[in-house]
């Protein structure tokens, strides 16, 4: 994750390889983009500032390098197209194309005014357009998805998108549920998030390994690597909702709360909260936009232990993530995952 990884000096090279392999994605995502209607690529020039942490992309490229049989000897002579090729360029702009259609229309369905510090599509060019772009960006991934020797990677995406929708619809039903589970909770989680991370790092060991190697268990283990690293991502991005800065963060903050979404900080605070401070917490829920909100809530969740157990929590399931790697060989590439999997709750944006 770009600006996120303090790299260690024998990792170095497994950087370099990222670096040079995301340069290669973003070629092939702007290409695909390409349009010969004006408007339409000054919409594309502005989304690529949604382009932050670039993590399906980066995890595409890390988990072919970390089935690659060859990894030592190719990174020592930085021989880095031999590891990272075409396909898993290819790969990674599918995953992101995805990832940042989901974002345009999250925006909308949260009415975000900011991302990546900027203006949202909605709030410069309205929703219908933003809805549109969002399309065309799906669109454009299964395109690009045509263009593999093999109909595997768009059944990758395409179940990982379908998922996707299902996650959403359910946490669309879930709105203003004040008694919503954490079953239900990971339910969403696993599915809006989790499935595409999954995805990724599928398709990474897929374009190393061959197409036809969809039983490997590698492939396997590197897709629940990629769930429970989802799940635990967007459990510190709920967590930095409620609590974090927008200066810090980079987008609109609070959204969750705004829109009714009940996520993991205050599911855990209204289970361990007195009669008295379920009420009053309720009662911010059902106005969400009060004077002095932001403070209230953070005092709130310190106060049941809730901010503690939800990076407990993201920390128990980055552990379970690495602990799916038990069948992924030993390598830079297995610890270059593992450090990114650890970076997850330790960042503040």
């Amino acid at each position: 994750m770009r600006g996120v990884l303090e790299i260690p000096d024998h990792l170095s090279p497994v950087q370099d390889l990222i670096g040079d392999g995301l340069i290669r994605v973003e070629r092939a995502f702007d290409d695909q983009l390409v349009s010969d209607l004006p408007p339409v690529d000054d919409l594309c020039e502005h989304i690529e500032r949604y382009r932050g942490k670039m993590l399906r992309p980066t995890l595409v490229i890390l988990c072919g390098a970390a089935v690659h049989e060859s990894l030592a000897p190719l990174l020592g002579s930085r021989d880095f197209d031999a590891i990272a090729t075409e396909a898993h360029a290819r790969a990674g702009a599918v995953s992101e194309m995805v990832h940042m259609a989901t974002l345009v229309h999250d925006d909308v369905l949260d009415e975000a005014d900011v991302r990546r510090r900027g203006q949202t599509v909605n709030a410069l060019r309205g929703n219908e357009l933003a809805v549109m772009l969002g399309d065309y960006l799906i669109a454009s991934a299964y395109e690009l998805c045509s263009r593999f020797d093999s109909p595997v990677p768009a059944r990758v995406i395409g179940r990982a998108s379908s998922v996707m929708c299902t996650g959403e619809l359910l946490q669309l039903h879930s709105r203003e549920n004040a008694s919503l589970d954490e079953a239900t909770y990971f339910e969403i989680l696993e599915r809006k998030t989790g499935a595409l991370i999954g995805a990724a790092c599928r398709l990474g060991a897929l374009c190393t390994l061959g197409f036809d190697r969809t039983d490997d268990p590698r492939t396997q283990a590197l897709e629940r690597f990629g769930v429970q690293l989802g799940v635990a991502f967007q459990i510190q991005d709920d967590l930095l909702d409620l609590t974090g800065d927008e200066s810090v963060v980079g987008k609109s903050v609070r959204k969750d709360l705004e829109k009714g979404k009940l996520t993991f900080p205050l599911i855990h605070h209204l289970a361990h909260a007195d009669p008295k401070l379920r009420g009053r917490t309720l009662a911010l829920v059902e106005h969400p936009t009060a004077q002095g909100i932001d403070a209230d809530i953070r005092a709130m969740l310190r106060a049941t232990g809730s901010i503690d157990a939800s990076r407990a929590v993201a920390a128990r399931l980055v552990d379970d993530a690495k602990k799916a790697l038990g069948s992924i060989p030993e390598g830079p590439g297995k610890d270059m995952l593992c450090l990114m999997a650890d970076a997850v709750v330790d960042r503040a944006y």
